[in-house]
């Protein structure tokens, strides 16, 4: 976790917005050693890997206290009886935790570092109430462990159908390329979920500017021809985002279309990689 442990003040929408905390503590490892490259040492047979080390990361909804413990009680068996609910929740934490990863990739001019983390990667995952301190302190007076249950399966199966690790064989054997409006798309993927709405539009302008060309006749399938043809069309609509994004701040309608014609240029991508096998 490239951010310091300690607890972080974030605010939605400017200095006026809903405040949240995000606290951060290393735990069940000794703390990493400075950045000072030391000298090779010699490895004996047999040794054992060092500790990996965990962040606990806790979310703090400092925008919506409750009034009193049994208010709290009633919230935690309210919010975990509701799939939904307990999937907004994970997902409003999360949205948090790579708000600030983000923010250190940038503020570090560290490229490498900007990746968004999923509710599959977290070890364990807790949805639960207390005071201030004893949140901070990864404390509860009562907490409930949630999977992200019928949406990790989703994404398996979609996983599944697209076959990543075939393909990823492909690719390291040379037997495929990487097309480069796949990893703009991704990218702009990436921003749009994260509320970073005008490069989400930046990127959709070039990445799908590269897909008209990479992907063209890349199918002989009905709908294949009718999407490409749909994005031609249209391509004008992601000019004009982009445009505003350098303006300023996107409106809804155009933010509605940067999502909607990602999501076009997404079922292209996924369609050609279904029909390849």
């Amino acid at each position: 976790m490239p951010l310091a442990d300690g607890r972080y003040l974030a605010r939605a929408g400017g200095p006026e917005g809903e405040e949240s905390v995000l606290v951060l503590q290393r735990v069940g490892a000794p703390a990493a050693g400075g950045r000072r490259r030391r000298r090779p040492r010699r490895v004996e047979a047999g040794d054992e890997p060092a500790k990996v080390t965990l962040t606990r990361a806790t979310a703090i909804r400092a925008f919506a206290p409750l009034a009193d413990e049994a208010e709290a009680a009633r919230w935690l068996d309210e919010a975990c009886e509701a799939e939904d609910t307990v999937d907004v929740l994970v997902d409003e934490g999360l949205a948090l935790l790579n708000r600030a990863l983000h923010a250190q990739a940038v503020a570090a001019a560290s490229p490498r570092a900007n990746s968004e983390l999923g509710a599959e990667t977290a070890e364990r995952t807790l949805v639960g109430y207390g005071s201030g301190e004893e949140v901070a302190a990864g404390r509860f007076r009562d907490a409930r462990a949630v999977d992200p249950g019928p949406r990790a399966s989703r994404r398996r199966r979609r996983e599944e159908e697209l076959r990543p690790q075939e393909r990823v064989a492909a690719l390291l054997g040379g037997r495929e390329h990487l097309d480069a409006c796949e990893t703009l798309l991704l990218r702009a993927r990436a921003d749009l979920d994260a509320g970073r709405d005008r490069e989400a539009a930046l990127q959709l302008r070039v990445g799908l500017e590269a897909l008209l060309v990479e992907l063209k006749g890349a199918l002989a399938d009905p709908g294949h021809e009718e999407d490409m043809g749909t994005l031609t069309e249209r391509k004008g609509e992601a000019g004009d985002a982009a445009n505003a994004a350098l303006a300023g701040e996107l409106s809804a309608e155009q933010r509605s279309r940067v999502e909607e014609l990602l999501r076009l240029c997404e079922r292209v991508l996924r369609r050609r990689r279904i029909l390849r096998g």
